[in-house]
């Protein structure tokens, strides 16, 4: 693969950044990985540039997940992102309200860093494989 798949996190939590850094630190040459804070800090960065994928966390201050969702699926520009929620929310409500809005996935964050690990990974290698065969 030669181009670089750009990478948009949307989580608040240092804690969570870096343990997403560690696991795609294998892959990382691959991509480029941009952070955000909460969804209004994620939106000021969608102005300036588009991800490949974005994943997002639910809870968090400002704009949370499903606000955000709200807002990035009505924009023309910005509703093609796929968008994979990765929170610890394993709520209905929140569930069905993200796929209502049209996300991607929904993956809920594994305590054992082991299969943390995992899930990342088949998140990227499965969006790797599909963003550049168009």
């Amino acid at each position: 693969m030669n181009k670089k798949i750009k990478i948009l996190l949307i989580e608040d939590d240092k804690i969570e950044v870096l343990k997403f850094n560690r696991a795609i630190s294998p892959v990382l040459e691959n991509h480029t990985i941009t952070q955000a804070n909460n969804g209004k800090e994620a939106l000021s960065f969608l102005e300036k540039d588009l991800p490949n994928i974005i994943l997002l966390d639910l809870n968090m201050p400002d704009t949370n997940g499903i606000e955000f969702l709200s807002i990035l699926k009505k924009d023309e520009r910005l509703k093609h992102i796929p968008t994979i929620v990765l929170t610890t929310s394993d709520n209905d409500k929140d569930i069905t309200e993200c796929y209502r809005l049209g996300i991607a996935g929904y993956v809920l964050k594994p305590l054992k860093y082991q299969d943390y690990e995992k899930k990342i990974g088949a998140i990227i290698d499965y969006w790797s494989l599909n963003e550049f065969k168009k």
